[in-house]
């Protein structure tokens, strides 16, 4: 390979135009640190499984000492003029928007997201903080009509102190900005773990908002292992909220960690979503949207389509020009800036390997990929499964992957049946051009999402979430900055 082509297809340290964005230590009350242990964790490329780096494990005690400094930051910072708050996010956001290809390049050595992707991600990421920097000053008090003689009524938000932030492995990034710029704006302070095979995207956000002037113990990123860390911020009578993106499994645990203490939550959780593509549908644009919404991330999102449900009279013809596209596309590394890039882990291989295995042994037709790719051992070739039945693994569980599995309906009930058979409601896709079918359904489908005859509909101005066991409450907009706050009613006698 020519060295133009290596220094393309691997990305290095030294690319970065800002190397203090490459931090390996935790941040702690205003102080980057190694914590009290000497254990250390690994960070690997997933491209290639080489070393990228290592940060500390903290432990439990590490950890309880960062919500100390949150607190005592708390009241402060809670104090400060919403303007001031807002003033220093917008700081915030144009350092990161300044240092946009360092944080891709971080992103892609640590995740294994294309490049593209990764930029992406982080135009995503910072118009979080961009928001709620305007947010920010509008927890308006709001009057209340009285019921009662002689009292005047009024109601405020006020922030609920130290949150919680655990953020995942797939969006490093924009995970950390939805929830810390929601709860910086509302006047809370956070302590920030994330996942510990992408701490740096994390990392390089915390030296960027020391920069921008959030005062010591506002801001707080603590790596280490997950059970220890989070079991530290879950029993914490002094963490008022956690948020939590990941699995539905983990939800539930830290769910029950948090009852003692009442914790506020907000989570998104797992993801399972259907993709309906009704015969009158505008076929071209839907077999894109759907190329689109399985393939993201190479499959790791929460908004995958995770079954793909066709309509019988157009359903050979949409999955025949569905696996086409999915034969050319392109996998390598992130830097070769790819259409599919490594999966996370040998884990995450392994589950499509299974799903795979699963649909064809129940039944299901194999038009394209199916195995492991030559690119690496943690890549995993774009695959279409078709006729995958009901009772397949891939259709009761989230695949997490490169997979795509196809299934026929014949009728709109048989689709609406089908779509609504998960606890993890989160987002669903809809192509039809019918407007009646379209009202019908974006009413009985029972995800906290729909998209109609698109693919992209999050940022942001709009509430993400779902239902029943995809999470609870909203990140994004302004829900998300109410989400960090307790509502106060004062009744006040004025006669």
């Amino acid at each position: 390979m020519p060295a133009s082509a290596a220094m393309i297809e691997k990305a290095s340290l030294s690319m970065l135009a800002d190397p203090r964005l490459f931090r390996e230590f935790s941040y702690v009350g205003g102080a980057w640190t190694a914590g009290s242990t000497s254990r250390a964790i690994d960070v690997t490329d997933p491209a290639d499984g080489s070393r990228v780096g290592s940060v500390p494990a903290l432990s439990a005690a590490d950890a309880r000492q960062a919500v100390e400094a949150a607190q005592r930051a708390f009241l402060p910072w809670s104090a400060q003029l919403p303007a001031r708050r807002s003033e220093i996010l917008r700081r915030w956001f144009e350092l990161i928007l300044a240092s946009k290809e360092d944080l891709a390049l971080l992103m892609v050595q640590e995740q294994g997201k294309p490049l593209s992707e990764a930029r992406g991600e982080i135009d995503y990421a910072v118009s979080f903080v961009e928001f709620y920097a305007e947010e920010a000053k509008r927890l308006n008090v709001e009057s209340v009509t009285s019921h009662l003689p002689h009292a005047e009524m009024r109601l405020t938000r006020q922030p609920v102190g130290v949150a919680a932030l655990v953020t995942p492995w797939n969006f490093p990034s924009a995970m950390l900005t939805r929830k810390a710029a929601a709860a910086l704006a509302a006047g809370c302070t956070v302590v920030a773990h994330p996942s510990s095979q992408t701490p740096f995207s994390a990392l390089a956000l915390a030296e960027l908002a020391e920069r921008a002037g959030f005062p010591a113990g506002v801001f707080n990123v603590v790596t280490g292992n997950a059970p220890e860390i989070v079991g530290a911020l879950t029993a914490s009578p002094l963490v008022r909220a956690l948020s939590f993106t990941g699995s539905t499994e983990v939800g539930r645990l830290l769910y029950g960690q948090s009852a003692p203490t009442i914790k506020r939550l907000i989570m998104e959780l797992g993801g399972h979503a259907p993709f309906l593509a009704f015969a009158d549908c505008d076929m071209d644009r839907a077999v894109d949207c759907a190329v689109a919404a399985k393939f993201a991330t190479s499959g790791q999102d929460c908004l995958a389509a995770n079954r793909l449900l066709v309509e019988r009279p157009i359903y050979e013809r949409f999955v025949a020009s569905f696996a086409d596209k999915v034969k050319a596309m392109r996998v390598g590394a992130g830097m070769s800036d790819p259409q599919i890039g490594p999966l996370i882990d040998g884990r995450a291989v392994a589950k499509q390997k299974e799903h795979v295995a699963d649909a064809l042994s129940r039944g299901a037709r194999l038009l394209a990929g199916g195995g492991g790719h030559r690119a690496g051992p943690f890549f995993f070739e774009p695959t279409v499964l078709a006729d995958v039945p009901d009772d397949a693994l891939i259709f009761r569980e989230e695949t997490f992957g490169p997979v795509a599995a196809f299934a026929p309906f014949d009728d709109e009930a048989e689709a609406l049946d089908k779509a609504n058979r998960t606890e993890t409601g989160l987002v669903a896709y809809l192509h039809t051009r019918d407007d009646a079918r379209i009202a019908r359904l974006c009413d009985r489908l029972e995800f906290g999402m729909v998209a109609v005859n698109r693919t992209k509909i999050t940022g942001a101005p709009v509430p993400f979430g779902g239902v029943k066991q995809a999470g609870l409450a909203r990140e994004g907009s302004r829900h998300g900055l109410e989400a960090y706050t307790d509502l106060k009613y004062v009744c006040r006698q004025t006669a």
